[in-house]
């Protein structure tokens, strides 16, 4: 036979299978994500939470100190890594992984030597929230150098102001007993709750939760919307996915460590309540969150949804939430966010460093990176809350 003939055959016999491999691929994350199963426990093969969590930590311990997805190292640790770096350690500790637990130490201990510098001055929420991590050290090991750390980060929250970043308002914020680093942005209530919440359990002082639940409350009055949803801030009247994530996570940080008696709590577990509500209605059929959470228009985000996500399961788990329907929603939403996994354990389309501006195209316009620790750490702590009692 001719090559001239034979060659093109090969060729459409080539693009037949590749096309036929990637709607079957297609097609399965379609079905995992429209599952109608509220079971949290049985999963299809690959996509078990001890699974995933062991792959994306994994891929964590061999991440160099990251500067958001910019070339070169950081001149500190940033907040993505630092909530990735606790929601590792969270995940050893629920998968019994006593190995992974070494490794993030063997990480974490240059801090306390050569790599000292790198420690952030934790005055302001994005650098305060690493104060999180040896918290969490110290709780799985009990050794008092990481207690002192993150004692000295969490005090130095509800201090006195002090440091460049210090603003006027800053002063009276701290005067009325909320921390000088509040700004009425929402990303604030994951990185001030996360803190505060692992110093109240690494010590039991209920001064650590009142803080926290006090400060959680004037947000929640100024900030949260009919609808149940947050603007990114007052100035910005826009649904922020990942914005609003950081609320999400943050209250359900929060509330799982809340005395049940705690006066603060009922307001709390309303605003949780109400926002859940709220994204119910606007997960899509692929089990994710969107961008711009209302935006049709808007691309599936991965960030958001594994906040989300984490924030429902955490629900159902403690039974603030109907598990029928939310388990149904939580268990979607994980097939989903995991279907944009890659063979390295780098997660897909999360949107980058996103400051506040009050124009809708900007946040619609966002860079989607892959592997973008913001991304990466929400899938750790998912993974840590289905393998919770």
């Amino acid at each position: 036979m001719n090559n001239r003939n034979i060659m093109p055959r090969i060729s459409g016999l080539i693009f037949s299978l590749f096309f036929s491999a990637t709607t079957f691929l297609y097609a399965q994350s379609s079905l995992y994500a429209q599952s109608n199963s509220s079971d949290l426990k049985n999963w299809p093969k690959g996509s078990s939470p001890k699974e995933i969590g062991n792959r994306v930590a994994a891929r964590f311990v061999q991440t160099p100190h990251t500067n958001f997805n910019k070339p070169g190292p950081p001149r500190v640790i940033t907040y993505p890594e630092s909530v990735a770096w606790y929601g590792a350690l969270t995940f050893a500790k629920s998968s019994g992984n006593k190995t992974l637990v070494k490794q993030l130490a063997d990480r974490f201990d240059p801090f306390f030597g050569v790599e000292e510098k790198m420690i952030p001055t934790p005055d302001h929420v994005d650098y305060s929230v690493f104060g999180a991590v040896p918290l969490e050290f110290y709780k799985q090991t009990k050794h008092k150098k990481y207690l002192n750390m993150g004692l000295a980060i969490a005090d130095k929250q509800w201090g006195p102001p002090e440091g460049p970043r210090v603003k006027p308002e800053s002063h009276d914020f701290y005067n009325k007993g909320y921390t000088w680093q509040t700004r009425l942005w929402i990303d604030d209530m994951y990185m001030i709750t996360a803190l505060q919440a692992q110093a109240f359990r690494a010590t039991g002082d209920q001064k650590y939760i009142d803080r926290a639940a006090k400060e959680i409350v004037f947000y929640l009055n100024e900030l949260q919307k009919p609808n149940g949803l947050f603007f990114h801030a007052p100035d910005v009247p826009y649904y922020w996915g990942r914005g609003n994530g950081w609320m999400a996570a943050g209250m359900a940080e929060l509330l799982s460590s809340m005395p049940k008696q705690h006066p603060n709590r009922p307001r709390i577990l309303k605003g949780y309540l109400d926002m859940m509500a709220s994204l119910l209605k606007y997960q899509g059929k692929n089990g994710m969150w969107n961008q711009l959470i209302d935006g049709p228009e808007a691309w599936p985000e991965t960030s958001a949804t594994g906040m989300f996500t984490f924030a429902m399961i955490t629900g159902v788990k403690n039974g603030w939430l109907n598990k029928d329907l939310y388990g149904k929603a939580a268990k979607n939403g994980w097939l989903g966010l995991i279907s944009y996994l890659n063979a390295d354990a780098d997660i897909s389309d999360v949107c980058e460093g996103t400051n506040k501006k009050d124009d809708r195209q900007y946040y619609l316009d966002r860079k989607r990176n892959t592997g973008d620790l913001h991304g990466q750490a929400p899938i750790l702590w998912c993974a840590t809350a289905l393998l919770s009692p």
